[in-house]
């Protein structure tokens, strides 16, 4: 079995959101998959089959399974429009969530995801304690987003993992209007076994949601500020999700020499 290892919303080696893929004719157990994810230790670890029509996709942090991973779907097209389908322009994921579609953008890709309804929450002495500074505004999606005063606040700050499990949300959000960027953000993830998630397309479904619509625009250029960091070009859609574009690199192609 081949294990490719891509870094994701990044043109460089060594930023963005290292992901590893795993394409395979059939599907080994949830064990193993859980022990690989382990082993590999990376934010997350996707695996693929050939389906029909299409390719079915699963992905995996060192902890659990997830439904929506943003990076690690990145990765897989990348992977399977350069070594798989080549001369193929798009790549259809079945998932957890539904229908994903990849498509080549000349030298990135875009991914079409949902979007989810974000509902205001109270600011509370939680997030305050747990992020270290109050927000100014929280809402929730699927993962929890906290906004901030000003992008410093987001760049600088280091919660607490412990008291972040107690809040809402599978992951937690922080963002700020940017200064050479629409937005700023980091992803905290204890709940997922990750301390930080470099760069998270997924949490960016509702990040680049909230700040199109404060913003009054269609178009969102985020940066998310984590020590690798990483770009995401995020459109809105008229059927109510997000197209949202990035580049990869290559870092490393393996085999796998154990026994599924």
């Amino acid at each position: 079995m081949k294990q490719y290892i891509v870094d994701a919303f990044t043109k460089e080696p060594f930023k963005g959101n290292p992901a590893a893929v795993c394409v395979m004719d059939a599907w080994p157990t949830k064990e193993f998959m859980m022990k690989l994810a382990s082993e590999n230790n990376l934010s997350e670890t996707a695996y693929i089959v050939k389906e029909e029509k299409g390719y079915h996709l699963r992905w995996f942090t060192p902890g659990t399974e997830v439904e929506l991973c943003g990076h690690a779907t990145l990765a897989s097209a990348f992977v399977i429009l350069n070594f798989y389908d080549t001369d193929a322009k798009e790549v259809h994921f079945h998932t957890m969530s539904g229908e994903l579609i990849v498509r080549r953008k000349g030298e990135s890709f875009e991914l079409d995801f949902p979007t989810y309804e974000l509902k205001e929450l109270p600011v509370t002495d939680a997030m305050e304690k747990a992020f270290g500074m109050r927000p100014v505004k929280a809402v929730l999606g699927l993962d929890l987003v906290c906004v901030f005063e000003n992008e410093e606040d987001v760049r600088n700050m280091n919660p607490d993992q412990e008291l972040l499990t107690k809040i809402e949300g599978r992951i937690q959000n922080a963002t700020a209007r940017g200064t050479e960027t629409d937005c700023v953000s980091r992803s905290f993830c204890p709940k997922l076994s990750i301390v930080e998630d470099p760069v998270c397309g997924s949490a960016h479904c509702q990040i680049a949601d909230f700040w199109a619509k404060e913003l009054g625009q269609k178009e969102i250029y985020a940066y998310q500020a984590s020590k690798r960091g990483g770009y995401l070009r995020c459109r809105l859609l008229e059927n109510g999700r997000i197209a949202i574009s990035g580049d990869a690199t290559l870092v490393s192609i393996a085999e796998l020499k154990i026994d599924l």
